[in-house]
Formats: C-alpha cells, structure tokens, sequence
C-alpha cells in the first residue's frame, strides 16, 4: 500500500477533528454521476464525502476545494466548508461539511439571485483562475488573459470543439463552430465584462436550501469571466423562477445586450455535454452554431 494511502477516510478525518470516526459508519448517498457520495458519522455530526478513483481525481477534487474556498471568500453565498482534501486505498477524496438540503422556495431563490450578483461583485483584473479545473469531468482550461473575448474563444470554444472533433463529431459542424469562434469579438463590441468570479456551473443540480431556508451552492467549476456566463447556465436546463432573475437584476442589472449573448455561453456547455454523454447534443451544438453565425451576419 502506497504511504499515503496508509490512512483509512475515517482514520484521516479523525485526526482532522479530533474525534473518532468509524469506517462503519460510512453510508453510501446521493452525490452525482462523477464521484462516489458517502455519508460519515461523528459525534461531532454527519460528513459528506466524494470519492474518485479516476486518474485525475486527485487534482480534480484539489481545484474543487480550491473553488469552495474562493466562493466562500466572498461571503456572499454560502459553500459548504472544506474539511479535508486527499488520497486514499480508493483514489482521492473530499471531505465537507454536511448540509441538510431541502427545496428552495420563492424566497430562497429570491435571495440567491441578490447574493450571486454580490458574489460577482468580486473581481479580478484579469479572465481565468489560478488553476486550471474541471467542467464535469472535462479539463477546464483558465490560463489569465487580459481579454475576455480572447479567453473565451480560446480557452472555452475553441477548446471543447477541438475536443468534440477527437471524439468523432462531423468535421463540417466543427468547422462551422471555429468560424464561430473568428466571429466571437463581434458579441462584445460596446460591451467590455469584468472579471467576475464565477461559479461556472451554476445549473438547478448544484444549488438547494439549506436548513433556514438560504440558498446554499457547491460542485463549481470556478474562473474569473463574465457574469452573464453564469446567468446563462441557469437558463440552459431551467429551474429557477423569476424571483431569482428580478433579484438579480435589482441588486445589479446585466448589459442590455444580455440576452443575445446566452447562446453563445450555453455553446459551451451544449459542447462539454456532447464530449461527456455523446447523443444529441451535438445536433444542439448545431443548431445553435447556425442560429449564432446568422445573429453576427445580420
């Protein structure tokens, strides 16, 4: 056994806490489709656990504890704390505060939406992170940049499609999305983002209510971008009410050029689930490809 695998979880998480957790007391939970979710007893109360044996899980749930503490930072959303991040027998895992979620109500989404434009309010001078992350499973690339139109046809675009092309996509869709890629400076011009820290897979499966009804989100994909990137995941799959976009609007309204750049961001994602799941979304990827070169063409 290699030596930092000579720890069990719980024998690790024990000494973090200073109180005995048993290896028995792991129940298995619901936690995603990427990693292992597991429940873990303490006297000191539950703990939520992802475990991955995938060949990047260490570095994957590394950049994931890294992004909680930097939406935490902002103290405007709540995160679930980071408790223990490190390797096991079964590969690599993270350890965090257990949250009690339930449905959100209209106030919850409410006050989420105030506190993400809060969150965006903490900036950065340059497009990226630290550290690279992952999207799902996807390595996400957030090497700075100075700008943003640069950052997110190279970094994000370009990235995905040269991705999709590895995977056997049709070469004239992909062709088709890298002339796309040419045209993206065209979508900002009158309108310069800031950088904005992101929690960059803002979707209705990775945000809930915790205990006293207050939005809680967790599973980011963290860089610093435009903030209407975030704001256009929660439109891809749907989810949240109009309660959370006028609170968001209300505490800071978006570019009145909003709404004409939500293709091009949900782009992104259409892509990495193609690369991930494969199916139709490529043909989604088309359409919205075709319906994005027309906007730009006039």
């Amino acid at each position: 056994m290699p030596p930092w695998a000579a720890l069990s979880i719980a024998d690790a998480l024990s000494d973090r806490l200073g109180t005995r957790i048993e290896e028995r007391s792991r129940r298995a939970v619901a936690g995603g489709s990427i990693n292992q979710a597991f429940e873990y007893g303490s006297a000191k109360g539950s703990i939520f656990v992802k475990v991955s044996s995938s060949p990047q899980a260490v570095d994957m749930l590394r950049a994931e504890a890294a992004g909680l503490k930097a939406l935490a930072s902002a103290q405007a959303i709540r995160v679930p704390q980071v408790i223990l991040q490190g390797r096991c027998s079964e590969g690599a895992y993270l350890a965090l505060e257990w949250i009690q979620l339930g449905p959100p109500s209209r106030a919850t989404e409410a006050t989420l939406g105030e506190q993400l434009a809060w969150q965006h309010r903490c900036t950065h001078t340059q497009f990226g992170w630290d550290r690279d992350n992952t999207i799902g499973s996807t390595p996400q690339l957030n090497a700075r940049c100075e700008r943003w139109d640069e950052f997110y046809r190279e970094r994000r675009l370009r990235f995905q499609l040269d991705l999709a092309l590895r995977q056997g996509a049709d070469r004239h869709i992909v062709e088709r999305g890298y002339r796309l890629c040419e045209l993206v400076p065209a979508f900002f011009e009158g309108y310069r983002p800031v950088p904005s820290l992101l929690h960059g897979d803002l979707w209705s499966g990775n945000w809930g209510s915790d205990e006293d009804g207050l939005p809680v989100v967790y599973d980011p994909a963290v860089y610093y971008g435009d903030r209407e990137a975030d704001i256009a995941m929660t439109r891809l799959f749907g989810g949240f009410g109009h309660a959370f976009y006028a609170a968001y609007q209300s505490t800071w309204p978006l570019d009145p050029g909003a709404s004409t750049r939500v293709p091009l961001y949900n782009l992104y994602h259409v892509l990495n689930h193609y690369n991930l799941f494969g199916g139709g979304y490529l043909r989604q990827a088309e359409a919205m490809i075709d319906r994005l070169l027309a906007e730009v063409r006039g």
